[in-house]
């Protein structure tokens, strides 16, 4: 393996318990082919932009990821423990985003493949289903020097299976996968303070109750037609029968919005794109209700424009103290969720992988979404905690970083030590090795 520079060993050290000693001679290998590949991210594409194409002993780097053993659980207790590479006090609160994804896979030999609605073509009249593997992500949403919106920073991930074909183990859904990531990450992390937020598909009791029993506030989006209940009152002495768990129906969400007498109050948050926005909220608390499951106790947001523009939201939060002003940012950073899976796609090559063995396929996708973790780290140590430089054009003017821009930071930086690593600190003439000129070449017309 070429010489690798001292802020990409430091990074990469961390993760070296993981792995045998045998295994760690070809991880880092794929991590770092992973990261310069152009295209598909397949073990071969990695050992050929590495500039080993001609290596003989290629099952070794396959056996990684389908064989060796090691375990992303593990990796991913490390990648939720990297909060001092991205700037993030000790004390802070830890802010989780959750949310599903479907990776369109196809192949007799997946097994755990299955028919899935795809969000992004798909209307309330046409649903368009789509073929593939859907996975569940926890991601951690972190503030970054050269952005002004956070950054959501996955690293644990895990794959649902369908229900007809999770014959082997009690079929978890979506909803239950975020439950069980929410108790490991308090195990993780005992004593911090601990925010999650979700869709409104995630809009569970269930979840809810696992959140307060966990002492993890909840944020999601809420439903219009969502029934929610006072408390229950006192009950005269002598009545038989089980104490209610509820009380009266409150007013629906609607009818608050349509009354002229509504109490809004005015807030001023961080909107979507980083300017502040003023808006009209109105706030109360309420119970919310299941058959079958206790009641929990939640304090929902309703929001509206002034300048009527936006349309008018609701969401709600399992924190009874927390105010608008608090909630709604939290709201605001969910949708980093959404750029770290569309940016995943776009330049880390998910859905590119050709694996099909189901122990390769439960490793290869959560290793290509922690690479975004990765990536950012990486562009911090290598900007020095600075701004990245972005291309600017006559044409085209980019506001902020991008993912895409951290990764050409790290290929020129992983350039500049494979061929000037050992240069001395006086001018000195030297010749551009010609296997190094040659992986140029080949790399070029490929990343076009």
């Amino acid at each position: 393996m070429p010489p690798l520079p001292e802020t990409i060993i430091l990074v990469l050290a961390p993760l070296a318990p993981l792995f045998s000693p045998r295994v760690w001679l070809h991880a880092p290998l794929l991590l770092l082919g992973a990261l310069r590949a152009p295209g598909a991210r397949t073990v071969t594409a990695a050992l050929r932009v590495m500039g080993l194409a001609r290596e003989h002993r290629f099952t070794h780097d396959h056996r990684v990821l389908n064989r060796a053993m090691w375990s992303t659980h593990q990796g991913s207790r490390l990648l939720l423990g990297w909060r001092i590479m991205l700037l993030v006090p000790p004390g802070a609160t830890i802010v989780l985003g959750a949310d599903d994804t479907v990776e369109r896979r196809g192949g007799r030999k997946i097994t755990a493949k299955g028919g899935y609605r795809e969000a992004v073509r798909s209307t309330k009249k046409h649903v368009i289903r789509c073929f593939g593997l859907q996975w569940v992500a926890m991601m951690r949403l972190v503030p970054v020097p050269w952005a002004r919106r956070v950054w959501a920073r996955p690293f644990l991930t895990a794959l649902c299976w369908p229900a007809k074909k999770d014959q082997r183990r009690r079929h978890k859904t979506s909803v239950d996968w975020v439950r069980q990531m929410l108790k490991q990450v308090r195990r993780w992390r005992p004593g911090r303070r601990v925010v999650l937020v979700v869709d409104g598909g995630f809009a569970a009791v269930s979840l809810a109750l696992a959140g307060v029993k966990s002492q993890v506030v909840m944020v999601s989006r809420r439903r219009w037609d969502a029934a929610r209940y006072h408390p229950p009152g006192l009950q005269p002495p002598g009545k038989r029968g089980p104490n209610p768990a509820k009380g009266k129906r409150q007013r629906s969400l609607q009818a608050w919005a349509a009354r002229s007498d509504t109490p809004w109050e005015t807030g001023e948050v961080d909107w979507y794109g980083g300017p502040r926005k003023q808006l009209w909220v109105f706030s109360r608390t309420a119970l919310w209700y299941t058959p079958r499951l206790p009641p929990v106790e939640i304090r929902f947001v309703m929001v509206c424009d002034p300048e009527g523009k936006l349309r008018m939201e609701a969401f709600f939060c399992t924190d009874l103290q927390a105010t608008p002003v608090q909630i709604l940012p939290w709201v605001v950073m969910r949708w980093s969720v959404e750029v770290t899976f569309e940016e995943a796609r776009a330049h880390l090559g998910f859905e590119t992988q050709r694996q099909w063995s189901d122990k390769a396929i439960a490793r290869t996708t959560p290793v290509l979404l922690a690479l975004f973790s990765l990536v950012t780290v990486l562009a911090l140590r290598v900007s020095q905690g600075g701004q990245i430089p972005v291309p600017a054009t006559a044409w085209y003017h980019k506001a902020e970083p991008t993912c895409a821009d951290c990764l050409t930071l790290r290929r020129r930086h992983l350039w500049r030590a494979r061929s000037l690593v050992t240069s001395s600190a006086e001018a000195e003439c030297r010749q551009f090795p010609p296997e190094a000129f040659d992986l140029l070449l080949s790399g070029l017309p490929l990343a076009a």
